[in-house]
């Protein structure tokens, strides 16, 4: 429904001229996807007035959607080409699943709660984004059938990597992940280089809600 006196497509155009550009988003096929993918469509209609609007914005389960230039970054950092495989950890809304399907090839996305699965999965449907598909599952513990993978997008942050998710890349594959703790946040790039090689980069720094269950190492003292 539209909200009286909102204009969604000058605030898209806002936004991407304003915000993400501003960020250093200028891969002009991840600025076409943002701009096709009606962001409005993906948050709840109580704050669609601020669906453009360079905040996050609060989902159920205390859960956030992504700042849209980190959304940018991000995708640039991943720099999905078509026919990839890519897989999504933390569905949300769908929002970044519709991204990754517009950029990349077949796209599973996983996420805990039930709810946001149904409803990401009815989006995508009525965008006739057929190549997406979302499973309720636990990342953390279990990695949907699929790999190894071309693209994982990690869209909540981990106090520290997991040491097997490096490996579920494919050759050349590229993992965007945000580690750390609030307030000391920072999304890096893995990338496989070889059978047992990854180099790491580190992006910039932001700040994302806990992927639910991450937790650190324990640190033990003698």
């Amino acid at each position: 429904m539209a909200i009286p006196g909102m204009n969604f497509e000058q605030a898209r155009i806002n936004m991407i001229g304003q915000q993400i550009r501003t960020w250093e988003v200028l891969d002009q096929r991840v600025l076409d996807a943002i701009a096709a993918v009606p962001r409005e469509e993906f948050v709840p209609q109580r704050y669609r007035n601020l669906a453009f609007a360079d905040t996050q914005i609060p989902l159920a389960h205390g859960q956030l959607m992504m700042v849209p230039k980190v959304e940018g970054r991000m995708l640039q950092a991943l720099a999905p080409q078509a026919g990839e495989r890519a897989l999504e950890i933390g569905t949300g809304s769908g929002h970044v699943t519709a991204l990754l399907a517009n950029l990349a090839g077949a796209v599973t996305s996983v996420d805990l709660y039930e709810d946001f699965v149904a409803d990401a999965s009815t989006r995508l449907g009525k965008l006739g984004l057929a190549s997406a598909r979302i499973v309720c599952a636990d990342a953390l513990h279990d990695w949907p059938d699929g790999g190894p993978w071309d693209l994982v997008a990690v869209t909540g942050s981990v106090p520290e990597m997991p040491d097997d998710w490096p490996e579920r890349l494919a050759p050349g594959g590229r993992m965007f992940l945000v580690v750390g703790e609030a307030p000391l946040m920072e999304a890096r790039l893995i990338t496989r280089v070889g059978a047992a090689q990854w180099a790491t980069e580190s992006l910039f720094e932001t700040v994302l809600p806990p992927l639910i269950g991450a937790r650190p190492k324990p640190v033990f003292s003698l």
